[in-house]
């Protein structure tokens, strides 16, 4: 974060309009407010620590370089800040140059302390096949639900960011989630 304060602090000193920068507290907020839930969405998508933290830490720079394009007449905040958070991990995706799949296992290690040896085995199994019955799924459905459950924005906040209206979003996560259980039962994994 001390980092990320010192681009503040240069791009304050750049010679903008006050009203087109943000102050050290103002950022501080947002990034106190939003760091958890953008880091889970990122960690959630690519499955990565170490470039999770990387990408998180370059939204949060974009965020301080962009925050005079931010229009509260266009949308609300975390819809801006989202649509960040997901054209970073698409550009990631791109520079990968390969197709990483995600895995609930990660958002998982983020919620619970650490487990027993047993309850190691026996969450890895499933999530396994949870990571299975996920890679079945198209990479919209996969989006969807990483801004649904990993970083916990509601419906018409993915609408937005998609570009699609917010019973789209609400038919395509009924239909993904189906998808997974039916996935999952014909793997064998008791619901």
């Amino acid at each position: 974060m001390e980092v990320i304060q010192s681009k503040v602090e240069r791009y304050q000193n750049t010679g903008k309009s006050r009203a087109a920068i943000m102050s050290k507290e103002e950022f501080t907020q947002i990034y106190n407010t939003y760091f958890k839930r953008v880091y889970k969405y990122i960690y959630y998508r690519i499955n990565n620590h170490h470039a999770a933290e990387d990408i998180c830490s370059q939204v949060f720079e974009t965020v301080i370089c962009k925050y005079y394009s931010y229009s509260p007449e266009k949308s609300n905040f975390e819809v801006w800040l989202f649509a960040i958070v997901r054209n970073a991990v698409t550009d990631y995706f791109r520079a990968q140059k390969k197709r990483n799949h995600s895995s609930l296992d990660s958002l998982l290690e983020l919620i619970f302390p650490k487990p027993s040896p047993e309850e190691l085995a026996i969450r890895e199994d499933n999530n396994q096949a949870l990571f299975k019955a996920l890679a079945k799924l198209r990479e919209k459905e996969r989006n969807i639900i990483a801004m649904k459950y990993g970083a916990g924005l509601k419906n018409s906040e993915i609408a937005q960011i998609m570009g699609v209206s917010e019973s789209n979003i609400g038919v395509v996560l009924y239909r993904s989630l189906k998808k997974l259980h039916l996935s999952l039962q014909a793997g064998g994994f008791k619901i």
